[in-house]
């Protein structure tokens, strides 16, 4: 019997990607289904409050109705809780015309409210923010969102802003109590200020121009002010009543939101509107230590409702980290914090943003955080700019993808900024190809009486010294090996007849005798029509032709080995499938019986091992249920235990008892099996009482899960299968109730190299316990996926459970 693994529900790209974008396809999807979870319990709540079901119900109630009226779950949630927002709750939904088609209606109600949800259950305002801008407010012509919080003095703090740069919303930070007009008029007057052509008088506001419209709106809670929110567009709009409902609605929702995170405002704003100018990812890193929080917690610089900043102990700490010793410490605790992304950046990380107070750059990049941190140091420190190809230098198969062409730049204090590519430029690939190069010699020969240039590593490759005169390529042929005559002969003619570039190697001849391969590349240097030279490199590909060489003389010993191989991978398989064929993942036997069993073999090269496990229902009523391990694992102990688990079998047909069956698999195992030892336990289980009578040869012991409790049953002292003849083994009988579990397992299950069996043992009771109410093929794959063992050895595992209701106490 087999099983497959339960699948986790996250999407395969981020199961299979351990890097950067794997975690942010992961964050995603977490996000998404965080708003997801929200929605529905939303509806679950109106739900549990309407029809006075418990929250269990509730949720069972809307599985229900979104499967007997065809809706995804989250579609119907959204029409519940838009319906319920008709009576008094959040009207997110856009009310629309008469006229308006219902499916469109439904859609676009469906649609507010999966954005309110997911502004709902974001980490920060500006997170929110954003998502309430680009799902709902995107679509009726807005630009930026802004959000204020009400500060004490009944000032106005910047809680969140999004679609506006950083330095407007350094402006825009705190609005004190002489507000603009259209602030003062909200809150007064606790109704939205409707500016279809911008602020009469041209008064400052947010946005890109006075003319341009703007929706400020008072923001309450529970029927208290909490703050003010301004809605922008990009020029004059006319905002009629769909327009008005819906911003209004929307707003009801950034109410809810105001004390998630705050956002971290960068103290060079100019600078991160410049990163976000760029067309390529950028980062900028703050270099602080902000691990050593006996300095750190007072060295960011802090700002007030006047915009004062306090910067005596940042002077003081970094004063502090000018001695020797203080800067030997920090940079053994150097960890950078990502103080903003721009939209290239965040696209590539796959929507991951640092979030309120910047992120640890080892939570954004934490493959290759330590290799960006040692270059945002060295930039900071040296004021010169860090470059690097790619980040990490090498990736292995199935990878995240590289950083490319990245550049750390000293952005003053300690702050850096960081660059890169996620394609490769083709002008800064090819510049580090030639760069690679070993051995490269460039050269250029003259047809008009210029003569010939060698480069200096000419020289070097060609065995002469640099006093000779260099050989040009038209009198190379005395230097070739004459089975490369024609292949220069060829070149030559491509290059003067056919006047286009080619390339060859030659084997070249020393003057001391030896032979070395050099790759000549040239293109023709071309005057009216007319070949007037060459021009070209020399490459000693000597190394790479002995690699080849080498690699030709063993394909055929690595094909034959390969054959070997799969030969006995086949045979390995074939006797997995007759020894322990794979059945369906539950068996239903007499006596209400269902089993369930697994087997991991040792190694993936043989398949196999020692272990078996049987299953079997007798003439007599009762069902035989064993496990066994021979000693040792691969094809040679195939052939023991295939003589021991069959001759079980035929001797349970006698219908004799366990410790019988046992004595006589004892003397199979002294006569067939070469020397071999095995444990085993044999066990028959009698549905007309319900009893299990067991033998055991020194296995380890089964375990009995009871009313959520699991419980060993310790086996009497005998001896190996194979280890004395004519010895007499003992049984012992335990009586089975209803809801019953019984483990039979290998000591590959809990083996461990350094611990003993009694450990192992009592790590597997606690796991099991913990999964007790698990059904007995899922149990037994979960006990495989978390076993303790760790020695390699292929491990049986069978849970026997018994169906039926247990007893009235």
């Amino acid at each position: 019997m087999t099983g497959s693994a339960s699948s986790t529900g996250l999407p395969s790209g981020a199961r299979a990607d351990p890097g950067c974008a794997g975690l942010a396809a992961e964050n995603r999807w977490l996000r998404d289904r965080l708003a997801h979870r929200h929605l529905l319990d939303l509806a679950s709540g109106v739900l549990s409050a309407q029809l006075r079901l418990s929250p269990s119900d509730a949720a069972e109630y809307l599985d229900a109705l979104a499967q007997a009226t065809g809706l995804s779950g989250e579609d119907l949630a959204a029409d519940i809780v838009n319906a319920a927002a008709g009576d008094g709750a959040q009207a997110v939904v856009p009310p629309q015309s008469d006229a308006a088609p219902a499916p469109e209606r439904h859609a676009e109600g469906r649609r507010a409210r999966r954005t309110a949800a997911a502004a709902e259950t974001a980490d920060t305002v500006c997170e929110a923010a954003r998502t309430l801008l680009e799902e709902g407010l995107a679509p009726l012509g807005a630009d930026s969102l802004w959000l204020w919080r009400r500060a004490d003095r009944d000032c106005l703090r910047l809680a969140g802003y999004a679609g506006a740069g950083a330095v407007e919303a350094a402006a825009w930070q705190w609005i004190p109590p002489a507000a603009p007009g259209p602030f003062r008029r909200a809150l007064d007057e606790d109704a939205p200020v409707w500016l279809e052509a911008g602020p009469a008088g041209g008064e400052p506001l947010p946005g890109p121009a006075p003319p341009a419209a703007r929706a400020v709106l008072p923001l309450r809670r529970r029927d208290r002010p909490v703050g003010l929110a301004l809605v922008g567009w990009p020029g004059p709009t006319a905002l009629d009543g769909t327009v008005r409902r819906t911003v209004t609605g929307l707003m009801e929702v950034a109410s809810t939101v105001l004390d998630t995170a705050d956002p971290a405002l960068t103290v060079v704003p100019v600078l991160v509107d410049v990163l976000d100018s760029l067309a390529e990812p950028a980062m900028l890193l703050d270099t602080r230590d902000t691990r050593d929080t006996s300095d750190t917690s007072d060295t960011r610089d802090t700002q007030g409702p006047r915009g004062t900043r306090d910067s005596s102990r940042t002077r003081d700490a970094r004063a502090t980290h000018s001695s020797a010793g203080a800067w030997v410490a920090r940079r053994r605790a150097f960890a950078p914090t990502v103080e903003h992304l721009n939209d290239e950046a965040t696209a590539a990380l796959g929507g991951m943003s640092p979030g309120a107070g910047g992120a640890s750059l080892a939570g954004v990049f934490p493959l290759v955080h330590a290799d960006l941190a040692r270059m945002a140091q060295r930039a900071v420190g040296t004021g010169r700019t860090q470059r690097a190809a790619r980040l990490p230098v090498s990736a292995g198969p199935g990878g995240p993808p590289p950083l490319l062409d990245v550049r750390v730049l000293p952005a003053g204090g300690e702050r850096a900024v960081v660059m890169w590519h996620t394609v490769g430029a083709p002008g800064l690939a090819a510049a580090r190809a030639v760069a690679r190069l070993q051995s490269v010699a460039p050269f250029r020969d003259s047809l008009s009486g210029g003569g010939t240039v060698w480069s200096e590593e000419a020289y070097a490759i060609f065995g002469m010294a640099p006093a000779e005169p260099p050989v040009p390529l038209q009198e190379l042929r005395e230097r070739v090996r004459p089975d490369d005559h024609e292949a220069l002969a060829d070149l030559l003619t491509t290059l003067t007849e056919h006047q286009t570039g080619t390339q060859t190697v030659l084997r070249i001849v020393l003057p001391d005798g030896a032979v070395r391969h050099v790759r000549v590349a040239a293109e023709p240097l071309i005057a009216e029509g007319v070949v007037t030279g060459f021009a070209g490199v020399y490459q000693d590909v000597s190394d790479s032709r002995r690699t080849e060489a080498a690699l030709t003389a063993t394909f055929d010993h690595l094909t034959a080995l390969h054959d070997q191989a799969e030969l006995r991978h086949q045979l390995a398989l074939q006797l997995q499938q007759a020894i322990v064929p794979e059945v369906p993942g539950l068996q239903e036997l007499p006596g209400d019986l269902v089993v369930a069993a697994r087997y991991r073999p040792a190694a993936e090269e043989y398949r196999v091992g020692g272990d078996w496990y049987d299953v079997l229902a007798l003439p007599s009523g009762k069902i035989l249920v064993a496990v066994g391990d021979i000693a040792g694992h691969g094809i040679d102990s195939v052939t023991g235990m295939v003589a021991l688990r069959n001759a079980q079998r035929a001797l349970a047909f006698t219908g004799h008892s366990p410790r019988r069956l046992m004595e006589w698999l004892n003397e199979v195992t002294l006569r067939t099996g070469g020397g071999t030892t095995a444990t085993a336990v044999c066990a028959l289980y009698d549905p007309e009482d319900r009893g299990l009578v067991w033998s055991s040869a020194g296995h380890v012991p089964m375990l009995l899960l009871r009313d959520g409790r699991a419980r060993l049953l310790e086996p009497p002292q005998d001896v190996l299968l194979g280890a004395v003849p004519s010895y007499a083994y003992h049984e012992q009988r335990i009586g089975l109730r209803p809801r019953d579990t019984l483990l039979l397992y290998t000591d590959g299950l809990i083996e461990r190299r350094h611990d003993g069996l009694d450990e192992g043992v009592a790590r597997l009771a606690a796991e099991a316990e913990r999964l007790a109410g698990h059904a007995p093929d899922t149990l037994v794959d979960a006990l495989l996926s978390t076993a303790p063992g760790d020695t390699d050895d292929d491990t049986s595992i069978v849970a026997v459970r018994v169906r039926g209701q247990p007893p009235e106490r």
